[in-house]
C-alpha cells in the first residue's frame, strides 16, 4: 500500500468501554441545551470582554444588592457563571478529542481512497484478460460521468396578430 497513515484495530471490548464512556457522558451531560440555527442567531453573545464584564458586574450586584431589582436572581447569575467554569475545561478536552477524531478519520478515508485507486490503476493495466473485467468495470463507474440533461425548449409563446 502506497499510504498508511493510520493502522488501528479497535477490539470488540475497546469499543464496548468507548460505548459506555460515551453512555455515561451523556446520561451525565442530559442538561445541556440544543438550539436551532434561530435561537443561536437570536442570542446575546458573550466575547472575552464581556466576560469580563459579566464577572465584575457579580461582583458589583453582591456589593450593592439594595438597589437591585427584587426579581433579579442573584444566586442563579452566580450559578450560571460556576456552570461556565465547570463545562469550559471539559468541552476543551471534548472539542480537542473530538478533533483528534475528525482527524482519524479523514486519515483512514485518505488511506483508503489512495490505496484504492493505487489497486484500481493496478487492475486496469494488468487486469486485463485475467478474469476481472467486469469488477473492473464496476469500481469504474465511480469515475463515470453521467451526461447532463439538455434544458428542455421554452415553451413557444403564441403569436399575436
Amino acid at each position: 500500500m502506497a499510504q498508511n497513515l493510520v493502522d488501528l484495530d479497535f477490539t470488540a471490548d475497546a469499543l464496548a468501554a468507548v460505548d459506555a464512556a460515551l453512555t455515561a457522558l451523556e446520561a451525565s451531560l442530559t442538561g445541556l441545551l440544543a438550539l436551532t440555527p434561530d435561537q443561536r442567531q437570536g442570542l446575546t453573545k458573550m466575547g472575552d470582554k464581556s466576560e469580563a464584564f459579566c464577572r465584575k458586574a457579580d461582583a458589583v450586584f453582591g456589593e450593592n444588592l439594595a438597589i437591585l431589582p427584587v426579581n433579579f436572581d442573584l444566586p442563579a447569575y452566580r450559578r450560571d457563571l460556576a456552570t461556565l467554569d465547570a463545562l469550559r475545561p471539559r468541552l476543551a478536552r471534548l472539542s480537542k478529542l473530538s478533533q483528534r477524531g475528525d482527524d482519524t478519520q479523514m486519515a483512514v478515508g485518505s488511506d483508503l481512497m489512495t490505496n484504492a485507486l493505487e489497486g484500481y490503476a493496478v487492475l486496469k493495466v494488468t487486469g486485463k484478460g485475467q478474469g476481472v473485467d467486469d469488477l473492473r468495470r464496476m469500481l469504474a463507474t465511480r469515475f463515470a460521468r453521467g451526461s447532463h440533461p439538455s434544458p428542455a425548449p421554452a415553451p413557444a409563446e403564441p403569436a399575436t396578430a
